[in-house]
């Protein structure tokens, strides 16, 4: 598809939602096994989805901290292959923590913890920003002409 010919998907704009969503769940799910698992005798929600779980006052809070920090970073990997444009990195970065924001809102109320806050808007900057980076470094790779011999002869 030439980037030139804009054609209004929504069913595709979706599904990249969806997908970018779910993996950036599934990727926290790992890093928070890795890191966190290791730490605490069982894992649940909580270290998803609530605020408390956030905190620099002991070490499994900056484990966390951690996952978070690692999963934007994955984040933005996934942004170069499902969205493959940097002007739209910033929608889907912020979609996604709007998303995020919304379910922690239902599941253990309003954040009121500034660690969680600062946490994720890093993590937003670093997934929109470095997202950004990427798609640019991709869409500005030469692309590859090769010349073909003719193997017809006139005569």
């Amino acid at each position: 598809m030439f980037y030139g010919a804009v054609v209004w998907d929504p069913w595709l704009i979706v599904a990249q939602i969806v997908c970018l969503q779910c993996l950036y769940y599934l990727t926290l799910g790992v890093f928070l096994a890795i890191l966190v698992g290791t730490r605490v005798s069982r894992m649940s929600l909580v270290y998803f989805f609530d605020f408390a779980a956030v905190t620099a006052s002991t070490v499994t809070g900056w484990c966390v901290i951690a996952s978070f920090i690692l999963s934007s970073l994955a984040g933005a990997g996934f942004l170069v292959y499902l969205v493959e444009r940097a002007k739209k990195c910033l929608d889907f970065s912020a979609t996604l923590y709007i998303i995020h924001i919304f379910i922690c809102i239902i599941y253990g109320g309003w954040p009121s913890s500034i660690t969680w806050w600062v946490v994720n808007v890093t993590g937003f900057a670093v997934m929109a920003l470095l997202g950004e980076y990427l798609c640019i470094k991709r869409e500005l790779h030469e692309i590859p002409i090769t010349r073909y011999r003719s193997t017809c002869r006139l005569s």
